[in-house]
């Protein structure tokens, strides 16, 4: 079973299926894809995630505030928790810390604030969390702990930090995601990464509509394309493609197993 475990289905370019999120749904589906999870990140456009997923069997949903997002400053555990109670929200995110693009200490502030009440969130609904982190190891590790985020646990998602990390995220026991990243030419100290992190505690993903893999690199990504994202890890792993799916679709509904897949 193959499965997009992070996607962004309200933010696609749907202009190559003439305006229709259906015909990009179909497009996965034809690929083999089975189950897409699609990720909030911002409470104010939530509704819309919601209801995608509510229209189909093979779709659930997530919600939370993306650290990049001026909504971070607002975010409220309530609401969280008001929100993930809807039957196809399975996790809390994506969540987490992003110091590249940022490097106002009080912007870091913000997020971190907003990191721990989504964790504080996760951990009293027992949803996983989706934590997106950039430049900002040590605090998305330290936060993580300080939080008891392995009450919950949940997913470092597109990872692409470094082994050490995706080790010490493991020993809380959280999963690794990887995406069209680790097929980029320049990536292979991701590459190894993959290679190192243990077969059970991997998902893969698109986080379309960005970061296509090869050879789509340089278009809008797609739900479609995890097939080569799971191509390319199999052959990581001397797996073959069926084996690599089989492996990931067990990690994901191990981890959100509210999808009821």
């Amino acid at each position: 079973m193959l499965i997009d475990s992070h996607c962004h289905l309200d933010r696609l370019d749907l202009e190559p299926f003439g305006g229709k999120l259906e015909g990009a749904l179909d497009h996965a589906r034809e690929q083999g894809v089975k189950h897409m999870l699609c990720v909030c990140i911002t409470l104010d456009k939530f509704s819309d995630v919601r209801d995608i997923a509510e229209k189909h069997d093979d779709i659930s949903c997530s919600v939370g505030v993306h650290p990049l997002y001026d909504g971070v400053k607002d975010t409220d555990v309530d609401a969280l928790v008001e929100h993930s109670k809807h039957e196809k929200v399975v996790a809390i995110g994506e969540t987490g810390l992003d110091y590249f693009y940022n490097k106002e200490p009080e912007n870091h502030k913000l997020q971190q604030e907003s990191f721990r009440k989504h964790i504080q969130a996760a951990n009293q609904v027992d949803l996983p969390i989706i934590v997106h982190t950039r430049d900002a190891r040590e605090d998305t590790i330290q936060i993580l702990k300080e939080e008891n985020a392995q009450k919950c646990g949940g997913v470092l998602h597109c990872f692409t930090e470094s082994l050490e990390m995706a080790e010490a995220a493991m020993e809380l026991g959280f999963y690794i995601s990887f995406s069209g990243i680790v097929t980029f030419r320049n990536a292979e100290e991701l590459r190894e990464v993959c290679r190192r992190v243990p077969l059970d505690r991997i998902l893969i993903e698109t986080d379309s509509p960005y970061l296509a893999p090869v050879p789509h690199r340089g278009k809008s990504n797609q739900p479609a394309y995890v097939k080569e994202v799971g191509q390319f890890v199999a052959d990581l792993h001397g797996l073959t493609y069926q084996e690599l799916c089989e492996v990931t679709a067990q990690n994901y509904q191990r981890l959100f197993s509210k999808s009821n897949i």
